[in-house]
């Protein structure tokens, strides 16, 4: 079973380049309620698609479909529900100028339920049911959990500029191509997917928006908690959540400095 689940991490990589390939090509052709919403500013003020976002997930989900069902199933379900909660967000939070936990909590206590809010709840809810289909003990379920959605969100955090967010995917999963199992394959997924559109990232042609930054992520996270038992998980979500941290203050310190500007 380990020699045939290993064989298929090739085709999961291959496979999730095509799709998202394909899926790119698709969406660009059809422009689903008009060019104009899939059309954003990047930070140098540079117009740029938001294709490459969902295609990316689109594709990851397609690179796991040989393995056994309930790890596909996992798998499908944390990409999946993390590429729809940051599609969500990227429609109905641009130009909201509020970033971090802090923000969208704060504002969920006055009463205003936010994008960024429902996209925190959405995928943190995804990644623990992910998990309990990944792990079998109460205890291994909650960290499977807290490390695919923690790695969603700090793969998202870390795309402050032009192919951050899918390098980081293909730098950070690249060792995990020559893991045995599903760990291998679900790697090859997430690797795949991101390759596909690192080109047009990096070329600021397009952008991969929260769709692809959470839905990439999750695809890692779901990789690193096949491949890791209790121990390893404690010391990935232990990182995650100081990354996570680490994330909110600067993300603080920026809006401080910018409304002091």
């Amino acid at each position: 079973m380990i020699k045939r689940t290993s064989a298929r991490r090739l085709p999961a990589l291959v496979g999730a380049v095509a799709v998202t390939r394909a899926a790119t090509t698709a969406l660009r052709s059809r422009a689903p309620g008009g060019p104009d919403r899939w059309q954003r500013k990047n930070y140098a003020g540079r117009a740029v698609e938001l294709y490459a976002g969902p295609a990316a997930a689109l594709g990851a989900a397609a690179g796991v479909v040989a393995l056994p069902a309930r790890t596909r199933a996992a798998a499908a379900l944390a990409v999946l529900a993390a590429g729809a909660c940051g599609a969500y967000d990227d429609v109905a939070g641009d130009g909201d100028p509020r970033r971090g936990f802090r923000a969208h909590l704060g504002a969920l206590r006055g009463g205003e339920v936010t994008s960024g809010a429902a996209k925190l709840f959405g995928i943190c809810a995804a990644g623990l049911a992910a998990g309990a289909l990944l792990k079998e003990r109460p205890v291994d379920k909650l960290l499977a959990g807290v490390v695919i959605a923690g790695t969603a969100h700090f793969v998202n955090l870390v795309d402050v500029r032009p192919g951050r967010a899918a390098g980081a995917v293909v730098v950070l999963g690249a060792p995990g191509l020559l893991r045995e199992g599903a760990a291998g394959v679900l790697t090859a997924a997430s690797v795949g997917a991101a390759a596909a559109v690192l080109p047009e990232d990096i070329g600021e042609q397009a952008m991969i928006g929260d769709a692809g930054a959470h839905a990439l992520g999750a695809a890692l996270g779901a990789a690193v908690v096949a491949g890791n038992g209790r121990a390893g998980l404690i010391v990935h979500a232990a990182g995650l959540v100081a990354a996570a941290v680490y994330g909110e203050k600067v993300s603080a310190g920026a809006v401080a400095g910018s409304s002091a500007a």
